[in-house]
């Protein structure tokens, strides 16, 4: 039996290694079964973003029978100034000030 996986968006945006792979190879990767599938997940992650294996839905009528699948997030939303950091760490004036006229 064999198990096809479609890499998905968020996995290639979020790990370099899966996006060379789909330029190089295409995104669509046949397996012998799910473990096997999970196993080339667990190596592309090592070192980088972190990858893993989904079932399709149900309902998908495409031909993948799992997907590549990753969280991808904004890394400069992700390491945004917090002004509650701050405050919790008691900086200099953890009150928050008016941006209008001084009192």
């Amino acid at each position: 039996m064999s198990v096809v996986v479609a890499v998905k968006p968020s996995a290639r945006k979020r790990n370099a290694k899966v996006g060379r792979l789909v330029f190089e190879d295409g995104s669509r990767h046949a397996f012998e079964s799910r473990a096997a599938a999970e196993r080339w997940a667990d190596d592309l992650s090592t070192g980088d973003g972190h990858v893993w294996i989904a079932s399709a839905h149900p309902r998908d009528e495409g031909d993948a029978d799992l997907y590549l699948v990753s969280r991808a997030t904004n890394a400069k939303l992700e390491a945004a100034y917090d002004k509650r950091r701050r405050r919790l760490r008691g900086g200099p004036t953890p009150e928050q000030e008016s941006l209008g006229s001084e009192p």
